[in-house]
């Protein structure tokens, strides 16, 4: 009956912690963003455009790097610490892991920040393909919640 009893608690108190979390707005404050294209940048033959998301003045925009491929448009999304691909295709919108030679981060450093069971939930976003606008602000929305709860300051 104890262990019961035990088990319990420890429950109510793990959902009890998550609805904190949640309740101070770490997550909320990443709705509020700003996207700006990047201009006048030799950008070479496989890079068709260049974006970068502000969540905050305060740090460091993420890059948002389009390049077109054989099988449709593939936006990078970078910055010191992860990336990762959002893929606009036949089959529709959703993210992958980027490229190595698209990658200047360690392996180790990325699969530490992404959140790899979210990586699968947002495997497919819309069936649809997407232009650039839509793509950037399914980029900016959906992103925060591919980062693990410990790296979400990364992007305020």
């Amino acid at each position: 009956m104890k262990k019961l009893n035990a088990l319990t608690v420890l429950v109510v108190v793990f959902f009890l912690s998550a609805s904190v979390a949640n309740a101070t707005g770490l997550r909320s404050a990443l709705n509020n963003y700003e996207i700006a294209p990047v201009e006048d940048l030799h950008m070479g033959k496989q890079v068709k455009a260049i974006w970068t998301i502000s969540y905050s003045q305060d740090e460091v925009p993420v890059t948002v790097v389009k390049r077109n491929t054989i099988e449709g448009t593939e936006y990078v999304v970078q910055s010191d610490y992860f990336v990762v691909s959002y893929c606009s295709t036949a089959d529709g919108f959703g993210v992958k892991a980027t490229r190595n030679s698209w990658s200047e981060v360690p392996k180790k450093i990325n699969k530490a920040v992404l959140n790899q069971k979210e990586m699968q939930n947002q495997r497919i976003i819309t069936p649809n393909k997407v232009e650039d606008e839509k793509a950037l602000d399914l980029i900016a929305s959906y992103l925060p919640d591919l980062l693990n709860d410990g790296y979400t300051h990364l992007l305020n």
